[in-house]
């Protein structure tokens, strides 16, 4: 019979698997769902609180039905965002369909304008004050580890969406998120499918790249594939890079 220091040596091996392949393990015993949550909140509050603002430049590419190798428009955006102002946009290159480049892009770049404005974007923070937290178990996003949750709005808000949330271990800092808006973002559109993966960039969580996927009755299914490079982070005076 194997003895209780086997046992033991076997479930080290399987947890071990299963975050080499990104697998969901059970969460060990010692973190506590609350802890997480309230780290998750800090987290939030400290990216909040410390980041005065940023630009960075943006490639949107939108993709019809199942095409997903040509791009039936492009565009490229320098964002800049400021806490006491939100988000503001300069076009740098655009091609393709013009229907599309304004009855989508245009849209996108318009909702994130409203949606980052200070009056709006608390409503939209991943936070236990916007959603539903739980804790599904750990696993390996692009070789991080991480604690992944599921996300269920509070309310039918208009920048919420359910689906699940993957968080860094140590810091409790957003590493991917994943699901589907609550709400239709037009009344041309469906329910929209949205992931969006993160990195630290000059110690606070920033977009590396994103996707969403609609149908509508107008344009039928489409793609937009978001990729972001180039951020230049302002950070509140004396707070040191990943102090927070």
């Amino acid at each position: 019979m194997m003895g209780i220091r086997g046992g033991r040596a076997v479930a080290r091996w399987v947890v071990c698997v299963c975050l080499a392949l990104g697998m969901a393990a059970p969460l060990p015993s010692q973190i506590d769902e609350g802890n997480v949550i309230r780290g998750i909140d800090a987290s939030v509050s400290a990216r909040e609180e410390n980041l005065l603002g940023y630009t960075v430049t943006e490639h949107y590419s939108v993709y019809r039905s199942k095409d997903t190798a040509h791009p039936a428009a492009e565009m490229t955006v320098k964002t800049t965002y400021r806490k006491d102002k939100g988000k503001s946009y300069q076009v740098l290159r655009e091609s393709g369909s013009e229907l599309i480049r304004k009855q989508v892009l245009g849209r996108v770049l318009d909702s994130e304008r409203v949606a980052t404005a200070p009056a709006n974007r608390v409503t939209a923070l991943i936070d236990s004050a916007n959603y539903n937290l739980h804790v599904k178990g750990a696993e390996v996003v692009d070789g991080r580890p991480c604690i992944a949750l599921t996300l269920v709005p509070r309310r039918a808000g208009q920048y919420l969406f359910q689906g699940d949330l993957w968080v860094d271990a140590q810091d409790y800092s957003i590493v991917q998120l994943a699901g589907a808006t609550v709400k239709s973002p037009s009344v041309l559109a469906g329910t929209t499918q949205v992931t969006r993966k993160y990195a630290m960039v000059d110690g606070f969580p920033m977009a590396t790249h994103a996707s969403a996927t609609s149908s509508s009755w107008l344009l039928g299914q489409t793609v937009i594939d978001i990729s972001y490079s180039g951020y230049q982070i302002e950070r509140r005076a004396g707070v040191a890079a990943g102090s927070h």
